[in-house]
C-alpha cells in the first residue's frame, strides 16, 4: 500500500551564512538581491524609535543605580533589533518580550513606567497584555515561545488574522522550551517569527559554547520551517526582514526564526562584570558599529533629516525619561494585599487564609 506524504509545503531553502545588509557602518545603501530598505518615513521612525530607546536604556540603568530598580537588564547597542522588528508589526499583532527587551516594548506602545514594573518586584506584568497585545516580560528563558505559538494557534482557530513577534536571545536558543516551540509553530503551521538577538553572550557564555550551528538561523532547517540571518545593528535590514518573514507566516507558508546579529555593549545587568570574561577590544569593536550612528549616517545623507528634526527627537527622548523619572520619584507606597489581586477568579482557600493573615499583620503594623 502507497502511504503519501501530506506534508505539502516546500522545504525552505538553507539560511545564508552572510546576513542580511542595507545600509553599512557609513550610512551607505547595501544592495541586495531580496530585501530593499523601507521608505523614507519608516526610516526616519526607525531612528526616532532608536533614540527614545537608547535614552530609555541610560535612565533605567540610572535608576537602577539609585536603587528605585531592583535591576536593568540594558539592551544599549540592541536598539536597531528590537525597533525593527517591533515596527514591522501591523496593529492587531502580538509581541512576546524577554527580559532584555524593555525598549521593544516602549516602541510598541507600552507606557514606560509599566515596563519597569518587573525591575521595582512590583505585582505582576505592571500591564494589561491586551490593551497593548503584548504578554508580560519573561524572565525565565524561551518561556514566551510556547505562548506566543498557542496564541497564534488559537486565533487562526477562530479566524483571527494575528500574527507574533517573539524576541529571545542566543541563550534562550539553548532551552528545551524554545525548541518544543519551534516544533508545535512548524507542525501547525502557527504566524510566529522568532526573532533572535544574538548579542554573542549568554552572561559570560560565548554563543560558540551554545552551539556547532553555522549560524542560529540554521537551527531554522531542522523543523523544517524558514532562516534569516540579518545584521542585527542595520535597523532597515531587521525591519525588511522581519516585515518579509511575518507576511509569509500569514500567507500560511509557516514560521521563521531570524537571527538579528548584534551586541550587548552594557554589562548583562548592572550587577554584572563583564570585564571578567569580555575582551574590552571586542566591546570597542562592536561599538563603532553603533546602530544610531549608521542610521542617522543614512538619513544624512539621503537628506531624509536634518539638525532640526534630530533635536526634536532628542527632545522627545528626553520628554520619555523626564517622565520615567518624575512618575518613579513620585509613586506611592504599594499595597502589599494587591498581591491577591487578578490572580484567581475564584479565590481558593488557601489564597483567602493567606489574604486574611496579611491583613491582620498590616492593621498591626
Amino acid at each position: 500500500m502507497k502511504h503519501t506524504d501530506e506534508r505539502s509545503r516546500p522545504v525552505p531553502p538553507l539560511p545564508s551564512q552572510e546576513p542580511v545588509r542595507l545600509v553599512d557602518r557609513h550610512g551607505r545603501r547595501h544592495e541586495h538581491s531580496s530585501f530593499t530598505a523601507p521608505d523614507h518615513a519608516v526610516l526616519a521612525e526607525l531612528h526616532r524609535a532608536m533614540v527614545i530607546g537608547r535614552r530609555f536604556n541610560q535612565q533605567a540603568s540610572t535608576l537602577a543605580r539609585q536603587g528605585r530598580l531592583a535591576v536593568y537588564p540594558s539592551s544599549k547597542g540592541q536598539e536597531a533589533a528590537q525597533v525593527g522588528g517591533v515596527l514591522a508589526l501591523s496593529e492587531q499583532d502580538w509581541l512576546f518580550p524577554s527580559y532584555r527587551d524593555s525598549v521593544a516594548m516602549v516602541t510598541h506602545g507600552v507606557d514606560p513606567v509599566k515596563t519597569l514594573t518587573l525591575f521595582r518586584g512590583d505585582w505582576h506584568s505592571g500591564y494589561n497584555p491586551h490593551h497593548y497585545r503584548c504578554a508580560p516580560q519573561c524572565t525565565p528563558l524561551a518561556t514566551n515561545a510556547s505562548h506566543a505559538v498557542g496564541l497564534t494557534y488559537a486565533a487562526r482557530r477562530k479566524g483571527r488574522d494575528v500574527a507574533a513577534l517573539v524576541l529571545m536571545g542566543d541563550g534562550a536558543t539553548s532551552e528545551g522550551d524554545a525548541h518544543e516551540a519551534y516544533n508545535f509553530a512548524a507542525v501547525w503551521n502557527t504566524p510566529v517569527v522568532f526573532l533572535i538577538q544574538n548579542n554573542h553572550w549568554a552572561i559570560s557564555v560565548p554563543v560558540h559554547r551554545q552551539s556547532a550551528a553555522p549560524t542560529l538561523a540554521h537551527k531554522a532547517v531542522g523543523y523544517g520551517i524558514r532562516g534569516y540571518n540579518v545584521d542585527g545593528n542595520d535597523a532597515a535590514a531587521v525591519h525588511a526582514v522581519v516585515a518579509h518573514a511575518l507576511a509569509e507566516a500569514r500567507a500560511g507558508h509557516g514560521p521563521a526564526i531570524v537571527e538579528a546579529l548584534t551586541y550587548r555593549v552594557d554589562p548583562h545587568t548592572n550587577s554584572d562584570a563583564p570585564q571578567r570574561y569580555r575582551d574590552p577590544a571586542e566591546v570597542a569593536y562592536w561599538s563603532e558599529r553603533d546602530p544610531l550612528t549608521r542610521l542617522e549616517a543614512l538619513l544624512r545623507n539621503e537628506q531624509i533629516v536634518d539638525d532640526g528634526l534630530l533635536e526634536i527627537y532628542e527632545r522627545d527622548a528626553e520628554r520619555v525619561a523626564g517622565r520615567v523619572r518624575e512618575r518613579m520619584a513620585g509613586q506611592d507606597r504599594l499595597d502589599p494585599a494587591s498581591l491577591f489581586t487578578d490572580v484567581y477568579a475564584t479565590v481558593p482557600p488557601s489564597l483567602e487564609r493567606q489574604r486574611r493573615e496579611l491583613a491582620e499583620e498590616l492593621r498591626e503594623v
